[in-house]
């Protein structure tokens, strides 16, 4: 799922670069959705491995 935010940033940057402000502002949107969702899932996973340990 990072790779995918990474992925997406990276196409936001470019669209950006190139004018193309519509694909750059929703590329952006995406990246910062599942960057959210990855560190969600991530602090997720932190404490259930804590609280199995």
């Amino acid at each position: 799922m990072l790779y995918w935010s990474l992925i997406f940033l990276v196409v936001a940057l470019i669209a950006a670069v190139f004018g193309f402000s519509g694909i750059a502002a929703a590329s952006a949107g995406i990246a910062r959705v599942l960057f959210g969702l990855f560190l969600i899932l991530f602090v997720v996973s932190f404490l259930f491995q804590l609280l199995h340990a």
